[in-house]
């Protein structure tokens, strides 16, 4: 009985999702060809064009320069071989490899990343004189609706390809509340995400690209994709750049009507300043957390509820940095004008070196991603990682140390570290031991990093 009633209920699904998607069945059992049909030719359509990504990556966490290799998936999207697929997919990689549809192996060209909006544009080796690859077409990601089918593609846990199916949880689910996506609403999934699945396009049921899988939380259901319409402006910005160009303002926004944070202020238009970094542009021209931002150069801005907030945050980074800006605040019951001059945001991520003696790797401070560090020194490098067991670790540094000096030189850049630790390991006459002024948790501290023993020999 209860057999019959789970064929029954499978029966009805069968049906209600013909009719979803917009197809009646032909005659009594055919609704599951129907499916498999559409299945089939979206598969078709994008199959050919998805690649397995496999990165040679530099690594510096656990205290040493390593090299190893790690895997995602990408999509080609251009006949030329242009591909597109995370930025945490080929970070730091050294030389990156892809197998194609057809099994061949072929080395890749790392066009561009932006760590930002996590994507990256790959270029494939030119295709034989009058031939193309086969390559996927972006949707109108603007027209995705909950409730649409969607499947996603990709190499999950380094298998070859693979295809789940699922729908549109959510199309514009922000996610930016305490992570550093801030840039565009996200297209929530349940179809599985797995590692591995990271670049591979989610596509609709007409076989074009919805968005690029990013995020899957596993155990949950919950899988996240950059929608296909940010993806297209990413990839068109560092076909021409090799990089996305943004301003900095140091402005912290939040929603009028925070749910999130159950904060909401008497107001209809705008957006709540809910902080203001020090020594910003936006501090220099007199913003004010507390403040109610109406417009930015002229264009009202509205950011009623969360979802709403990247707009406001792709307006603010796309400003020219060095020109002058007018923005209308609003402050208690005034209105007033300020001048804001943008800077050029910098440098995503601080350069990394490996002390491989000493059995650490430092880098470099960075306000966007060690904020807490470049609170206590805005300019400096740190320790990043420490190798167990090793000389740094049993000489009492530990990761996230601020490098204020060694061997009492000032060091405020991983050149400088690499310039005195060469000079020091080159000295042969010198007692093999080094004092290291470091600040830790905001207090100085002197500690002899002896290196004497050598774990690399043993």
């Amino acid at each position: 009985m209860v057999l019959r009633r789970m064929s029954v209920y499978a029966g009805m699904v069968t049906v209600l999702m013909t009719v979803l998607l917009g197809l009646a069945p032909k005659a009594t059992g055919q609704e599951h060809a129907d499916f498999r049909e559409i299945i089939s030719r979206a598969k078709a359509e994008v199959f050919p064009a998805l690649i397995f990504v496999k990165p040679i990556v530099a690594d510096y966490e656990s205290g040493e320069k390593k090299q190893q290799e790690v895997f995602g998936s990408g999509v080609i999207i251009s006949p030329d071989g242009y591909a597109v697929t995370n930025w945490h997919v080929v970070d730091k990689a050294v030389s990156i490899n892809c197998v194609l549809y057809d099994e061949r192996q072929v080395k890749v060209e790392l066009i561009g990343s932006d760590r930002d909006t996590d994507l990256a544009l790959l270029k494939l080796p030119a295709p034989p004189e009058g031939k193309t690859y086969p390559n996927a077409r972006f949707a109108d990601s603007a027209g995705v609706q909950e409730g649409d089918f969607v499947m996603a593609l990709g190499s999950p846990f380094g298998f070859q390809r693979s295809i789940s199916l699922g729908i549109i949880s959510n199309a514009h689910r922000y996610i930016g509340f305490d992570t550093e996506y801030k840039y565009n609403t996200w297209i929530q999934t349940d179809a599985a995400i797995n590692p591995g699945n990271s670049g591979g396009p989610l596509i609709d049921t007409k076989g074009a690209i919805v968005g690029i899988n990013t995020l899957g939380v596993e155990g949950t259901g919950l899988g996240f994709s950059i929608p296909a319409s940010r993806v297209h402006d990413v990839v068109e910005r560092l076909k021409r750049d090799g990089k996305v160009v943004r301003a900095y303002v140091g402005l912290r926004l939040q929603a009028l009507k925070d749910f999130h944070s159950n904060t909401f202020v008497e107001a209809e238009h705008g957006v709540l300043i809910a902080g203001v970094e020090e020594n910003s542009p936006a501090a220099q021209a007199g913003i004010r957390a507390g403040d109610i931002l109406l417009a930015i150069d002229g264009k009202p801005v509205e950011g009623l509820y969360a979802e709403m907030l990247p707009a406001i945050w792709r307006t603010l980074v796309d400003l020219k940095a060095g020109n002058p800006i007018p923005m209308e605040l609003q402050r208690g019951g005034e209105k007033t004008r300020v001048q804001v001059t943008p800077q050029l945001k910098g440098q995503s991520e601080g350069e990394d070196f490996d002390c491989r003696r000493w059995n650490m790797t430092v880098k470099e401070i960075n306000k966007d991603r060690t904020p807490q560090l470049y609170y206590l020194k805005e300019k400096g490098v740190f320790v990043q990682g420490i190798r167990y067991p090793g000389n740094a670790a049993s000489s009492g540094l530990g990761r996230r140390d601020i490098i204020l000096t060694i061997d009492k030189e000032p060091v405020l850049t991983s050149e400088d570290v690499k310039r005195v630790y060469e000079r020091i390991i080159n000295d042969e006459k010198r007692e093999k031991k080094v004092v290291v002024q470091v600040l830790r948790s905001g207090l100085p501290n002197w500690i002899v990093l002896d290196y004497r023993r050598d774990y690399e020999q043993e």
